[in-house]
């Protein structure tokens, strides 16, 4: 279905899709577009009316329509609203907003609204059905809403901490910068991320981790949603697992005169001695506001669980407790991060909104962790001047020709990095690698919507993103200091273009009793390098040209019915599909799993793909060769249930990846010591025809390839149960397996498979009381289905070799004088000796991997762990809040798979905020 023979018959599905709509929308000569009114009353959780709420209504695109202050009953009123669905925003002094979804074409009826002094639970859905505003009850998928209360308690030092107590999620952290979430089972370039519908994952994005994800600061977020399951038909690329879309402040109109806000929070976070603080302001007229948000702060070396480092280079490659080389707390984790976003609505009336948005975020002094002493034992590993700029242009219109809604937006993104390496496992005269990388994508973004009749409702869009990136890089010799060219991760002036058209239709079959929602998608992407842009090194370029075009149908369908009230019953069938990044195509050097070659690079080697990722590959007999995309087909079923205080949600799902691109060994024919690959020369191979370089002696060099079809399945559940008026109970657990559909064996995708996870949660907030309290535990499963990637990986296995422990002994260890000389006082002998221990080098390579053993894993699984936190918080004044958690009382060491650290120890983090 990927392929160019395929086209005819993918235009014809599209031509019969589309063809279908304009005679649907033939039929569609009745209106439902009249002008109509909101009303409703907002009161406190003691039945009492609350005077001076402030009121919003919005579009599922985020622009404001208008806005209102209750009266002194509480009531508030809109009139002439052009019909349609809306997201309805209520914020009061002392409360957390209120966000409800309504409908006024369906009722207009009062609306009655509750503020609470906390929310735990949004009931409310923008991004799940595109253009539309829903209660998550009404959906046909499953969907994380995360409000920003509950983000501002779990973001403690990054913002992809929101996936933490999340059915379905979990949080992937490769260093203390770089983040990311898995969605059922699959993270980094399986999962698409999104800002106000806006595409930030690029073709640049690595394949296990989002280097940019936390540089949108979790301050600026409304609310985050998490589409789980594949969302290709409606997001694109990318979206195998699911989808993070996460949602800006909104700037609010005022009723009449001006509306200013002002929004002052602060943190201290005794794990990494972290602290920071943002301050947002607002101002509205009432058809104007502008919102700006400033904010930063400073994460200190990270403190482990036990004051240990799990796989700290000297536990690693001698057996040693990480205390002998650091102290309790881990060098090289500290950063600071600083940004903001300012952010504009104008709506000159109620049909027309117009929105811009600038995002600025940046760290500085991060570093690699896993590649310096807690892993590699690296000497330099640095993350410079990651930095991203994203704008955004939006014109929404209610009311257009024979349509009830449009909207047309253009995108600017551009994300940058540099990365400065030296391997050799902390090798002093190996070279300094620097990789600087800058991409920009300019996005293209429109969509019309329609109601049909009260049971009926149409969207057709389409998206255009066109990427490029700059990729220089030099290497500086540290004995001579003389600089030479090399070849980047990616070829330099590389370009990456990617779009679509597509359809989505929403049926209310029977009001309130079953709904039907169907999605087609038909998208196109195209990758290009030319050697014209590379420099010449002897004569020749650093990489060849190269260009390939993808095209893919995907489609999305559910269906939910409700029998009876607060039962409701609920499947979908999705086709996902993720076209080959710049990444996939073009990679060339050190990533997180070793040293990547990409398929043109080994051109005319005769190079095969192994069997697995690491030494013990042989050959598979299939030649390395340009990617083509993976899809997914998902199957998922699942019961949600509503009564009283009693809510539980159950799903099903498998997932199906065929084609699935994954990091295997490179097996080349034996003589390929001294082949050049980049600036690294082939220094050993291994008698099944595995090879490796100075860079990452301990695993072999790894190629991409469409190598297996893979199965990811698994069941989510949660439960809240209100035990009491004052005390409530909750549960989450995910499962998730994953393998390899002819061997059964974990599939080499990048990030593994996280394990079982579980929470149990309790909660006390008595009725109309300003405090709360909550304890809760954590525990996950030991994970043992690691693969052969994993195992290699320094963040999870841990491999190690005779090689790479004689590589370290006599570079890392010696340079941080851990080594002591031989009698002649001479180093690099054999009679040098570890100083912790006095054994030569051949000794502690006996030790650490047995006599005649040549390779080991420092963890062949991950192990279980259960951890207690305490939480609370209490108001004062209305206006002011401080919130209080113990984390991991217990001082647990663990971490979670593809994790570069190790998580926070026992701590404890405050939090204070006011609204002025």
């Amino acid at each position: 279905m990927y392929r160019r023979t395929a086209v005819i018959s993918i235009k014809k599905i599209i031509s019969q899709a589309f063809a279908l709509v304009l005679l649907t929308l033939s039929f569609a000569s009745v209106s439902w577009a009249f002008d109509g009114t909101v009303t409703g009353v907002v009161k406190d959780p003691s039945g009492a009316v609350v005077a001076e709420a402030t009121v919003a209504l919005l579009t599922a695109q985020q622009t404001s329509v208008a806005a209102t202050k209750t009266d002194a009953q509480g009531r508030f009123h809109f009139a002439d609203i052009p019909a349609g669905n809306y997201l309805l925003l209520v914020s009061g002094r002392g409360f957390a907003d209120q966000r409800e979804a309504i409908n006024t074409r369906l009722s207009s009826a009062a609306i009655a609204v509750t503020l609470e002094p906390r929310l735990d639970a949004e009931q409310v859905s923008i991004t799940a059905n595109l253009g539309s505003v829903e209660d998550i009850d009404n959906l046909t998928q499953q969907v994380n809403v995360i409000n920003e209360e509950v983000i501002a308690e779990r973001a403690k030092s990054v913002t992809a901490q929101i996936a933490n107590e999340e059915v379905g999620v979990y949080l992937q952290r490769t260093s203390p910068t770089i983040s990311g979430i898995f969605v059922r089972g699959l993270t980094g370039n399986k999962v698409s991320v999104f800002v106000d519908g806006v595409r930030y994952s690029t073709s640049a994005m690595r394949g296990g981790i989002n280097t940019f994800f936390n540089l949108l600061d979790a301050s600026n977020l409304q609310a985050a949603e998490i589409l789980r399951g594949p969302n290709s038909a409606q997001y694109g690329s990318d979206a195998l697992g699911g989808s993070v879309q996460l949602l800006t402040r909104v700037p609010a109109l005022a009723a009449d005169g001006t509306l200013r806000e002002t929004r002052l929070s602060a943190f201290y976070n005794s794990s990494d001695h972290g602290f920071g603080s943002s301050l947002a302001t607002s101002y509205g007229t009432k058809h104007f506001a502008l919102l700006t948000n400033l904010t930063a702060h400073r994460a200190n070396p990270l403190r482990g669980g036990g004051g240990i480092d799990s796989r700290n280079a000297v536990t690693r490659f001698f057996g040693l407790p990480s205390k002998i080389v650091i102290g309790d707390r881990l060098p090289d984790t500290g950063f600071t991060q600083y940004g903001g976003m300012l952010k504009l609505n104008y709506s000159p009336t109620v049909k027309h909104q117009f929105i811009a948005s600038y995002l600025r975020g940046q760290q500085d002094g991060g570093k690699r962790y896993d590649q310096l002493i807690g892993g590699d034992g690296n000497l330099i590993a640095d993350l410079r001047n990651l930095m991203n700029d994203l704008f955004y242009a939006r014109y929404n219109r209610l009311g257009v020709g024979i349509f009830d809604t449009f909207s047309a937006t253009y995108s600017f993104n551009k994300q940058r990095e540099e990365r400065v390496n030296q391997g050799g496992n902390g090798n002093p005269n190996a070279s300094i690698n620097h990789e600087y990388e800058s991409t920009k994508a300019h996005g293209l973004q429109a969509h019309l919507g329609k109601q049909l009749g009260a049971k009926n409702s149409l969207l057709l869009g389409g998206d255009y993103y066109f990427e490029t990136i700059a990729a220089p890089s030099f290497g500086v010799n540290p004995t001579t200091h003389v600089t030479s060219i090399r070849r980047g991760r990616v070829p330099d002036g590389a370009n990456y273009k990617q779009g679509g058209i597509y359809v989505q239709e929403v049926f209310d079959a029977l009001a309130n009793k079953l709904r039907l929602v169907g999605n087609l998608r038909y998208s196109r992407a195209a990758y290009q390098s030319r050697a014209a842009n590379s420099p010449l090194l002897n004569g020749k370029p650093l990489w060849p040209d190269d260009a390939i075009n993808f095209d893919a149908v995907t489609f999305r369908f559910g269906v939910i019915v409700t029998p009876i009230k607060g039962l409701s019953f609920l499947a979908n069938l999705a086709r996902g599909y993720r076209t080959p990044h710049i990444t996939d195509l073009g990679t060339l050097g050190l990533t997180g799993d070793g040293f990547e070659v990409a398929a043109p690079e080994v051109a005319g080697l005769g190079g095969t793909v192994g069997s697995t990722a690491d030494s013990r590959a042989v050959s598979s007999g299939r030649p390395v060769q340009q990617l083509q995309p993976e899809s997914s087909l998902n199957y998922e079923v699942g019961v949600r249930y509503r009564h009283q205080r009693f809510d539980s949600d159950f799903a099903f799902f498998i997932n199906d990846i065929n084609d699935n691109i994954q990091k295997q060994a490179l097996i080349l024919p034996q003589g390929a010591v001294g082949i050049k690959l980049g600036d690294q020369t082939i220094t050993a191979q291994l008698p099944n025809g595995t090879v490796f370089v100075p860079v990452a002696v301990a695993t072999p060099v790894l190629v991409r390839a469409n190598f297996d079809k893979a199965r990811l399945y698994g069941f989510e559940h949660k439960l809240d149960v209100g035990l009491t008026s004052a005390l409530s109970a909750s549960t989450v657990f995910t499962y998730i397996h994953a393998e390899d559909k002819t061997t059964h064996l974990p599939p080499n995708i990048e990030g593994g498979t996280p394990a079982p996870d579980f929470y149990l949660k309790l909660r006390y907030a008595p009725t109309g009381s300003k405090f709360w309290l909550e304890p809760y535990l954590h525990a996950a499963a030991k994970q043992d289905r690691l693969s052969t990637l994993d195992l290699g990986d320094r963040r999870t296995g841990a491999a190690r070799t005779r090689g790479s422990i004689q590589s370290f002994f006599r570079n890392g260890a010696r340079v941080r004088g851990l080594i002591e000389a031989g009698a002649d006082g001479v180093f690099g002998t054999a009679d040098d000796q570890l100083k912790a221990t006095g054994e030569t080098l051949m000794q502690v390579q006996d030790r650490v991997l047995g006599a005649g053993v040549n390779s080991s894993f420092l963890f062949t699984q991950l192990p279980g762990y259960v951890t207690i936190n305490l939480r609370g918080g209490f108001k004062f004044a209305e206006r002011h809040e401080v919130m209080i958690e113990f984390e991991n009382i217990g001082d647990k060491n663990y971490r979670g798979i593809s994790w570069g650290v190790d998580a926070p120890g026992r701590g404890v983090f405050v939090r204070y905020s006011t609204r002025l």
